[in-house]
């Protein structure tokens, strides 16, 4: 893991010595300074034309804005030194030297390609507020920078010599009076030791490629509160002194040393950072030998050229260290004119224009109302804001939105929920966004959000981040805890969460979530990191019925899904302060799978005041932070505890049993396989079938083949704890016997055989072409009839498969005949009919040539009929055809007969002698014409 150099490339100007005479600065530029762009009347660019006094004057002016207003100011220092060190042993002696007290809205920046291209003689300095009642050494009231928002300071360097500012001089009668200080004055705030310079900030404001030629202190003079600061990019040559200060970010710097801290102090990547004690007696100290994912955010600067321009560091892994290069090989560097400079009073589709033309984009200092979102559609887009640009979207709509695009880089803007309510400020990539680069990720860097403070602002949720391998460097998410027009009170300004992180690989260094009234953070995507998270949970929850989880008591700050297999979070401190006199409880300050990989190291929840408090610091990990002395802070030094108990073990079959005879399985037996553990993700199932070894079990198996099987099922967990073994052994046959017929003679025999379960039964069935016959077991060969030439087998295995039907045939050597008496028959006469070597079936007899259907007849294995039918009066006289009919029509046999005319139908007296002639001779006729009719059928058939 490198160590980045750093590299000061010094501009003529900073390489030169500044002469200092009656208050005038007189530094070296280089040849001809620059014409600025258009920036607005809310920047001031200072160079060596300026006084130090002017300087002064200027810094002043803006200085004393409200915390909430709405005014916005920008100063940068061109390149050169300013400001006399002749002072720097004795401050309050020294005169000519630059000294600016910092304030609400106003940012200060050196516009050198380095650092110690602009060299501050003097201090650019934040205060606390002093106390109004009593001294806080006589137990009143300390000073406070707790609101001490919404400022910056980089790219310079600083010799401090530290001065009060005009109007700090101290608040008489707040102390009680002493010889020393007779008049009760609570001394200036400004004061600083020598060389020393003081940074008493909270949230919102950076320290960004600063270097301090000397010792830094974070707190106020007197040891007051300050809540939550960020410094990377930045050398600090003596001592960085935390003091009050309760938690603090350091990233990619060099310190000389460091001294204290209260709760939770986190440094990545910086060389001369304590050594990690969180844990131990009073320890609060995380370092991280480097940052995971690391590029310091964009800064306008002037080229070698003269030209103004802004550079865009390089995406870096595993950084350590300062780099200040602005060569090709670390970055970007982009012209002005490749900027569209935003002002005030542009609507947002004047800007969404531009931006849709290629531009990127610079906001001047200034409130943006946006009647739409910002939309930026191209990759590798910056947008950059200067003196704490703020976005407002007036009509509900997100204030800023990035397409499924790569490379963005957004730094320095602030983001103002409107009154209408917005689902989401700030959208990084739509949802389900695919587009994504590890090696240059979309960068949020300096990017504060509010929903409240100015007004009562509504937006469900203020980022939302869809894109995977987005990095998230200084955040500050704030949902008020105070404020104007209603802020601050429980349904004043709505607000569910400060971020959601859907995409995948996110990385957050600093980041600060507060207030919001559910989970503070949730996180969705896989593969997430967080180097230091800050968050105070909601003040002003009425009740804890209006503050539920479902039936979990209140919303853990940080919430990573349940879903997620791989999530790292470091340095992570979760606060407390109901006030509003219920006795409310967050459940934990930190809910997560309880996985190997999803981890968190150094965490803690705090009591601030009030009531209720944290129950437990991650999941149901660590002691309940409360009023209960002693008990305030809680520390959790690694979560999850290493996993040592084995996840349990259960199977299913199916079927569940053997389904078929004499406990053997006729089916496939499925198997899935199912357990349970104390972390996620859930153990893998594993199975050994038949000493086969173990293997993955995902989704069930089946085991099929026959024969003997034994099955040992277990699982394993995420850290290779093993269950118990569960087993199950089975007989599977799920093949029929075969069976074999073969004929001898009129005998047919046959053989069974089956190599799983072995032969239970053998049966044959007597019969027909088309009659099955009567099953019986088989013991020996079976003699054909004369009907039932055909025998049928099935074999039937221990298991209960049954066989196919295997059959043999022995061929009739007589064909079938019939036999009728008498040969002739009177109509409505009986007719005795005789068969022999008939078939065994089912039959019709039919009288012919006009079918005439007498009987139906079924004929058993013997092969034999005997039946008599009565010929129908009808039948008319003469020769016929008696026909034995099978079912699909073929005719097995037929006899002839003749049919005599009914005597009863013959009429009376002389006069039928001659028409009982002529009958007859019509009868004679017909019965020839018959004759030849029937044997024309006979030929067809």
């Amino acid at each position: 893991m490198p160590t980045r150099p750093r590299m000061r490339a010094l501009g003529a100007a900073a390489a030169t010595t500044a002469v200092v005479a009656a208050g005038l600065v007189a530094a070296a530029p280089s040849a001809a300074d620059p014409s600025a762009p258009d920036f607005g009347p809310n920047v001031t660019i200072f160079d060596s034309t300026w006084s130090v006094d002017d300087i002064n004057a200027a810094l002043a002016a803006g200085s004393h804005e409200s915390e909430f207003s709405q005014n916005r100011h920008a100063y940068f220092f061109l390149p050169g030194t300013y400001g006399s060190a002749a002072g720097e042993d004795d401050p309050a002696t020294a005169t000519g030297v630059v000294n600016g007290q910092i304030g609400y809205y106003q940012t200060v920046a050196g516009l050198g390609a380095s650092p110690d291209d602009v060299v501050i003689n003097g201090a650019l300095h934040a205060e606390g507020r002093p106390p109004t009642d009593t001294c806080p050494w006589d137990g009143g009231e300390h000073d406070t920078a707790l609101t001490n928002f919404w400022r910056s300071l980089s790219n310079l360097a600083i010799n401090p010599i530290q001065q009060p500012v005009a109007g700090d001089t101290g608040v008489p009668g707040v102390c009680y009076p002493s010889e020393e200080n007779p008049d009760g004055i609570m001394l200036p705030e400004g004061v600083a030791d020598p060389h020393q310079l003081r940074w008493a900030v909270s949230q919102a404001a950076p320290l960004r490629r600063v270097h301090v030629q000397g010792n830094l202190t974070l707190m106020p003079r007197f040891g007051g509160y300050s809540s939550g600061g960020y410094l990377a990019d930045s050398v600090v040559d003596g001592t960085v002194v935390s003091g009050s200060q309760q938690q603090w970010y350091t990233r990619d710097s060099e310190l000389g040393s460091w001294d204290g801290g209260v709760w939770n102090m986190v440094f990545s990547g910086v060389e001369g950072a304590p050594a990690t004690d969180f844990g131990t007696a009073g320890g609060v100290i995380t370092s991280l030998a480097t940052t995971p994912v690391s590029r310091p955010a964009p800064f306008l600067y002037v080229t070698e050229d003269d030209e103004y321009a802004v550079f865009v560091p390089n995406a870096t892994t595993d950084s350590s260290g300062v780099d200040w290069s602005t060569d090709a090989a670390h970055g970007t560097s982009i012209g002005i004119d490749d900027f569209y400079i935003a002002h005030v009073g542009d609507t947002a589709a004047t800007i969404n224009a531009q931006l849709a033309a290629g531009k990127n984009l610079l906001l001047t200092p200034g409130v943006y109302h946006l009647e739409s979102a910002l939309q930026v559609t191209h990759a590798d887009t910056v947008v950059l804001g200067i003196g704490m640009a703020s976005l407002t979207p007036d009509d509900g709509t997100a204030a800023l939105e990035v397409a499924d695009v790569t490379g963005v880089k957004i730094a320095g803007i602030t983001v103002d929920a409107g009154v209408t309510n917005s689902a989401v400020l700030v959208k990084v990539g739509p949802t389900g966004a695919t587009a994504s680069d590890a090696a240059d990720p979309t960068t949020l860097s300096d990017v504060f959000i509010r929903v409240g403070g100015p007004w009562a602002g509504n937006a469900t949720t203020s980022i939302e981040v869809n894109s995977d391998h987005v990095l998230l460097d200084h955040i500050w998410a704030w949902r008020g805890d105070h404020g104007l027009d209603g802020s601050g009170t429980w349904t004043g300004s709505l607000g569910a969460h400060g971020l959601v992180v859907n995409g995948d690989s996110v990385t957050a260094t600093g980041l600060f979530v507060e207030h919001y009234q559910q989970n503070q953070v949730v996180w969705n995507g896989q593969g997430g990191t967080t180097v230091f998270y800050q968050s105070e949970i909601p003040y002003e929850v009425p009740g804890q019925a209006a503050w539920m989880d479902g039936s979990r008591d209140g919303f853990a700050s940080y919430r990573v899904a349940d879903g997620v297999t791989s999530h790292t979070a470091t340095g992570l401190g979760v606060y407390s302060f109901f006030n509003q006199g219920a006795e409310v409880w967050a459940e934990s300050g930190v809910q997560a799978p309880r996985s190997k990989n999803v981890t968190f190291t150094s965490i803690t929840s705090r009591f601030l005041t009030g009531s209720g408090g944290i129950r437990h610091v991650v999941n149901d990990a660590g002691d309940a932070a409360s009023v209960v002395a002693g008990e305030e802070t809680q520390q959790l030094v690694f979560y999850p505890p290493a996993d040592t108990t084995a996840p349990t073990v259960g199977f299913t079959a199916s079927p569940a049993s053997p389904d078929g005879a004499n406990g053997w399985y006729v089916s496939p037996v499925a198997f899935t396989i199912t357990g349970t553990d104390d972390y996620t993700p859930g153990p893998r199932p594993e199975a050994d079938v038949d000493g086969a070894g173990w293997a993955s079990a995902e989704g069930g198996f089946t085991v099929s083949a026959d024969g003997d099987h034994a099955v040992d099922t277990r699982t394993v967990d995420d850290s290779d704890n093993v269950s118990d073994v569960v087993s199950w052994s089975g007989r599977i046959d799920r093949t029929a016997p075969s069976v074999t017929p073969s004929v001898s003679g009129d005998e047919v025999s046959a053989t069974a055989d089956d190599a799983g379960s072995g032969v239970a039964s053998l049966e044959f069935a007597l019969g027909s072409d088309s009659v099955v016959g009567t099953w019986s077991a088989y013991s020996g060969p079976v003699e054909v009839t004369p009907g039932a030439r055909v025998v049928r087998f099935r074999a039937t295995d221990a298991a209960g498969n049954v066989s196919g039907i295997a059959s043999a045939s022995v061929p009739a050597t007589d064909a079938p005949s019939l036999t009728l008496s008498p040969a002739t028959v009177t109509a409505g006469g009986t007719l005795t009919i005789t068969g022999q070597n008939v078939p065994a079936g089912t039959y019709t007899l039919v009288l012919h040539s006009d079918p005439v259907t007498l009987a139906t007849v079924t004929v058993g294995t013997s092969g034999s009929i005997a039946t008599s039918v009565t010929v129908p009066s009808s039948v008319p006289a003469g020769a016929h055809s008696l026909q034995l009919t099978a079912s699909g029509g073929a005719v097995l046999a037929a006899a002839d007969v003749t049919v005599l005319a009914d005597p009863s139908l013959a009429a009376t007296g002389s006069s039928a002698t001659g028409a009982a002639v002529f009958a007859l001779l019509l009868l004679a006729l017909g019965g020839l014409g018959l004759l030849f009719g029937r044997r024309r059928a006979v030929a067809t058939v």
